[in-house]
């Protein structure tokens, strides 16, 4: 709960940070990312299978 929340505003999907160097906020991930991901590990563990 940061900042965010306190102003009224949705909690981020996903929070980066690595010291005062670098904050990565994502506040929605896209359906077509999803997708993606999810296509490319289900093809990668059929081949994974497949090949042995």
């Amino acid at each position: 709960m940061g900042n965010n929340q306190a102003k009224g505003q949705p909690a981020a999907a996903f929070e980066l940070r690595c010291g005062n160097v670098l904050h990565v906020t994502v506040q929605r991930v896209p359906g077509w990312l999803v997708a993606a991901l999810a296509t490319a590990t289900g093809s990668g563990l059929a081949a994974w299978l497949t090949s042995r």
